[in-house]
């Protein structure tokens, strides 16, 4: 097997370079709240930081976007020619997150192979996406990436280790690693801290993997079906943005061998299932511009809206209430596969912008006007995941999130792919 996880040349900035300043959140984060990247910009100030070499997505569809990519793919030459990184070649990072609940998250860092990667419904490749990628969100995207020196990873890949074989044992062999970074991550992220693996450690986490890729104990486990050892947490639009980037590169140049491309691949974490750190929780939906009665109206007649208990229900958030209501007409396994499908319909044919939010807080907060709805859904249950997507494909687009926001991958390291 052609294990998709492999050591990669990571640069981390060097030991003078303020680290907290440094270390910025997912750019998927906090879309409907400019506040958390105003205070973001303060925190940072004059200080190099990873907050260059992103484009938050809250600006994504702004005015001067255009402008904000170019600066971005400025500073990146900046940095790499004044020497702001030490590159680790051939490496692993061993990286222990502190969330904000005190709860140690354990990954490791590496790069995917993109020849391994299939985010197309219906996958069978080593590495798969969990949901559904929404593929006008891809090219806006690739205009980051092409023509960037860095990428940046905010790319968190599950595996499936029950037992604890990969990435546990590394804990206890940390302190005979060298530190890379030790710091408190701002606006309440907790803390992270980074260990370069050894080259024999390296080795041993890809013969773990190897063992728990085994064709016979995955077949034990679910079946007679195609191998999924690498399954898509957090980050899905960002491996499929580096995947098509990728494959945009082939395309235009059939004659050229890309398959030592540093572009061939794609920095990402890996973090097990079962680490009790990991606790998924919905992601719900929020609707602005939009005739709410209409859309309630509609929706109850689509879904067959009651008060009457089903096995699929959500609350309706308006005027400062809530309300649950049950789905007696499902159009998918899932709650939110039923409320997307709808959703979809309605504002293809009516006034309306969506958001996906994180927590029911936020979602209150939001709803904040006669033409804005909110839709607060269930959890789901993280034992469901490997099962579901090997069973039924990628589930519906944002069906769940790994924690809460300030608890997602924050930037540290990169990689060259150019």
């Amino acid at each position: 097997m052609n294990n998709a996880f492999k050591p990669a040349d990571i640069l981390v900035p060097k030991k003078e370079t303020d680290i907290k300043k440094w270390s910025v959140i997912a750019c998927d984060q906090y879309t409907s709240e400019p506040e958390y990247w105003e205070e973001t910009e303060k925190n940072v100030g004059d200080s190099p930081s990873a907050l260059r070499l992103i484009l938050p997505e809250i600006f994504l569809e702004s005015q001067d976007v255009d402008k904000r990519i170019s600066n971005i793919h400025e500073t990146m030459e900046k940095y790499v020619s004044e020497g702001m990184f030490e590159e680790y070649k051939n490496s692993m990072v061993y990286i222990e997150r502190t969330q904000s609940n005190g709860i140690v998250r354990k990954g490791i860092l590496g790069m995917i192979d993109l020849e391994e990667y299939d985010f197309s419904k219906g996958s069978s490749s080593q590495v798969r996406a969990t949901e559904a990628t929404v593929i006008e969100r891809i090219p806006p995207r690739i205009k980051i990436r092409d023509g960037a020196l860095l990428e940046l990873p905010h790319i968190m890949i599950l595996i499936d280790d029950e037992n604890g074989t990969v990435i546990e044992p590394l804990a206890s062999k940390k302190n005979s690693m060298k530190k890379l970074y030790d710091t408190e991550l701002m606006q309440s992220g907790g803390s992270i801290e980074g260990y370069l693996i050894s080259d024999e450690g390296c080795k041993e986490v890809i013969s773990n993997l190897d063992k728990l890729g085994d064709k016979d104990a995955f077949s034990a486990k679910y079946g007679d079906v195609p191998l999924l050892l690498y399954a898509m947490g957090d980050g899905n639009h960002s491996l499929a943005t580096a995947k098509e980037y990728y494959e945009q590169l082939k395309k235009n140049s059939p004659d050229k061998d890309f398959s030592k491309h540093p572009a061939r691949y794609a920095l990402a974490e890996i973090v097990d299932l079962h680490s009790p750190a990991l606790q998924f929780e919905a992601i719900h939906r929020v609707i602005t511009e939009t005739d709410c009665s209409k859309l309630i109206e509609d929706m109850t007649k689509a879904l067959e809206l009651s008060e009457t208990p089903s096995e699929q229900s959500f609350e309706i958030v308006l005027n400062g209430s809530r309300k649950k209501m049950f789905i007696h007409k499902q159009t998918s396994n899932l709650t939110v596969g039923s409320l997307q499908n709808f959703l979809d319909a309605y504002l293809a044919e009516n006034s309306g912008k969506i958001d996906y939010i994180h927590g029911t807080d936020t979602v209150i907060k939001l709803v904040n006007s006669d033409s804005s709805i909110g839709f607060i859904l269930p959890d789901m249950s993280k034992s469901e995941l490997f099962p579901t997507v090997i069973k039924d494909g990628a589930l519906p687009r944002k069906t769940f999130s790994m924690g809460h926001a300030e608890d997602k991958r924050y930037y540290i390291e990169a990689r060259k792919i150019r």
